[in-house]
């Protein structure tokens, strides 16, 4: 079996790049690569590391048929942080699916990356805290208890407005995150 093919065949089915793998995957882009063209072969614990991410499992790898996973715990949950923000991935093989629900923690002060105009859309329910939401033409308010829902067509991002952070459950579809 060729085992970095068959990474690189469901990472592409996923959507991602070996940047974005090797980011969720807390790797490196190069070593990714390396996997692929089957230059490096990667312990037991990163494979399972790899496949979790690309929402496959071990047996499932080694077999034609694998059963679909439908519920996810927090060992299955991705977390990564940029300047004032981290998001909570909580299905870790969204790529393949329609949505892709994220937990975004701003601190206070800060505001989410600039979202650029794509197919699809967003919605998004504030847990904790109260936030603007940002786009081309307006500016509106959310706070804890309240939800939005933006065409994806617009360019917009969230802004904490909330002495303290907030959290808002984000879910975009497609897949783009």
């Amino acid at each position: 079996m060729d085992i970095g093919k068959k990474l690189k065949r469901i990472r592409l089915q996923r959507g991602l790049t070996q940047e974005e793998l090797a980011l969720r995957c807390e790797l490196t882009k190069g070593y990714i690569s390396q996997l692929e063209n089957d230059i490096a072969s990667p312990s037991i614990a990163t494979l399972e590391d790899i496949l979790s991410v690309l929402g496959e499992n071990m047996e499932g790898f080694f077999t034609s048929e694998s059963e679909e996973k439908i519920v996810f715990t927090e060992d299955d949950f991705f977390e990564s942080e940029g300047d004032g923000y981290s998001k909570l991935w909580l299905i870790p093989n969204s790529q393949k699916n329609q949505m892709e629900p994220i937990i975004l923690t701003l601190k206070e002060g800060s505001c989410s990356e600039k979202r650029t105009p794509s197919e699809g859309e967003e919605f998004g329910y504030v847990l904790e805290g109260k936030i603007k939401i940002e786009t081309e033409k307006c500016i509106y308010k959310a706070k804890k208890g309240e939800s939005f829902y933006i065409n994806g067509k617009i360019e917009h991002r969230l802004v904490n407005i909330h002495k303290g952070r907030s959290r808002v459950l984000w879910i975009a579809t497609p897949s783009n995150f």
